[in-house]
């Protein structure tokens, strides 16, 4: 939100105020997983708080999704078989940095459990490679969790850094990445307009 008391670290996931209400304006961030026949899911979806009188998320936010969409894309175009989730991370980084994005990625396997055995594409803390894990290689028919955020600066909320954190389920195949139910590029709407 663009109040003057919703600085990074004032309301991160360690430390939010006690009691803080989703008001209308906000854009809310919403995590979860869903086990069905022992497989796992793990998504990250954005939803934001109509404002009295508005029909859609504001035209600057949406820029904000595409940015993070954007990285998706980059990401997702260097999955190779035989790169390494490492080799992967560096070369996502750098394409993302040359186009102007500020991008954390932390993409996992997923499975049987919610971060499975496989390449680690980095970690939210370590964004030069992932020693052991990062140095896995990626194989064909594996489903990941594409997990990131690209940092955009809003001008209209006080110039604050707003994280865009996204996350769907992918499966790597041989003709290349494919969203196993589409992927977020609209905000999810609260009220949601019939």
């Amino acid at each position: 939100r663009a109040d003057p008391g919703n600085a990074e670290n004032q309301r991160s996931f360690a430390s939010r105020p006690a009691a803080d209400v989703i008001q209308p304006g906000d854009m809310v961030h919403i995590d979860f997983g869903l086990i069905y026949l022992r497989l796992n899911t793990d998504v990250q979806e954005l939803a934001y708080v109509l404002k009295p009188g508005e029909k859609d998320a504001p035209v600057y936010l949406k820029k904000a999704l595409a940015v993070g969409n954007r990285l998706q894309d980059i990401l997702t175009s260097n999955y190779k078989e035989g790169k390494t989730g490492n080799q992967v991370l560096a070369e996502t980084l750098a394409q993302a940095k040359k186009e102007g994005i500020v991008p954390q990625i932390y993409s996992h396997p997923i499975g049987y459990h919610g971060h499975a055995a496989g390449p680690a594409i980095g970690m939210w803390d370590m964004q030069n490679g992932v020693p052991g894990t990062g140095d896995y290689p990626l194989h064909y028919n594996t489903l990941y969790a594409i997990e990131l955020n690209a940092r955009v600066k809003l001008p209209e909320w006080n110039n604050k850094e707003l994280r865009v954190m996204l996350e769907q389920n992918a499966v790597f195949l041989p003709t290349g990445m494919q969203y196993t139910d589409g992927r977020q590029k609209e905000f999810w709407l609260i009220p949601r307009q019939k």
